[in-house]
Order: structure tokens, then C-alpha cells, then sequence
């Protein structure tokens, strides 16, 4: 059986009190941050640097933002992780440590290093609209998303 036969089953999951950190603050991670600011106000994100997006959602007060090296001490006490850099090795020791600790992962970069996957996301007030095409597919979920969003009235918050 594999893993791809059966697609993802689309988990709803109330983040508001949960911790999120994310690890490495460039393009991708930054899109990832924002959805989450959408979803709880404990972000902390850990970089050597970061993109302008990154830094302005911490000058609002939207993420804990702080400019230095990873430590494995960042992990503890998170309940979902999200590993962004650029740096295979350091992704996949972040990958080990998660799992070692029964933390959600995500390593942007090896979607088989995923224990879920960010959705294309439709969010009017409380409903939510998630689009996902299994990781295979980004280009019809991104248009599949952008479709729902014009039929809702093209205001995705």
C-alpha cells in the first residue's frame, strides 16, 4: 500500500493555544508563517535571517521573532514545528528530534519528512476552506483555491 493512494484525510485542528515554531524565515516559511497567524498567536519563529514579511509580522506583534542560530532547546514545550531553512542536514536533524518527541513536523523542503501538509486555505471569519492536492499537484490546488476565494467574493482573510 502506498502512502499516496490514499490522499491526506483534512484534519481540523484548534491551534489557538498550541505553540508553533518554525525554523528558518525565508520565502517559503514565510508564507507558512502568515497562514499561521490566521490560526494562533504563539508563533516563534528562529532564523539567521529573515525575509521583510517575517520581520514586519513581528514588528505587529504577530510572531515572536528571534535572529540567531537553532538550538535543539527551541523544540521543547512545541506542539508543531515546521522546519524551513535551507539546509538539508538541519532540517532533517530537526525531523529526528520531532519525531523523537511526538512534536507534528513539517520539513518544507521533503514532503515525505511531513506529518501534515499546509492547504491552500479560504478563510471567511470562522469558516475555512482547505484545498490540498496531495503534494503533487501545487499548481491546480493554487487555482482550485483561488477559484473558491473569487466565488466567495475574493476577500480571503
Amino acid at each position: 500500500m502506498k502512502k499516496d493512494e490514499y490522499g491526506l484525510f483534512p484534519l481540523f485542528v484548534d491551534l489557538t493555544e498550541k505553540q508553533a515554531v518554525v525554523i528558518g524565515a525565508g520565502k517559503i516559511a514565510s508564507r507558512r508563517i502568515e497562514t499561521l497567524t490566521k490560526f494562533t498567536p504563539h508563533i516563534l519563529v528562529i532564523a539567521d535571517r529573515a525575509e521583510e514579511k517575517v520581520l514586519e509580522m513581528a514588528k505587529q506583534g504577530k510572531i515572536k521573532l528571534q535572529i540567531r542560530k537553532y538550538q535543539r532547546e527551541d523544540l521543547y514545550g512545541a506542539d508543531l514545528v515546521i522546519a524551513g531553512t535551507d539546509d538539508e542536514a538541519l532540517n532533517n536533524e530537526i525531523y529526528s528530534v520531532c519525531k523523537c518527541l511526538g512534536i507534528l513536523v513539517n520539513v518544507i523542503s521533503d514532503r515525505r519528512k511531513c506529518d501534515f501538509q499546509f492547504p491552500g486555505i479560504v478563510k471567511r471569519d470562522r469558516l475555512v476552506i482547505g484545498i490540498n492536492a496531495g503534494g503533487n499537484n501545487h499548481r491546480l490546488a493554487r487555482e482550485t483555491r483561488e477559484q473558491i476565494d473569487k466565488m466567495m467574493g475574493g476577500e480571503n482573510t
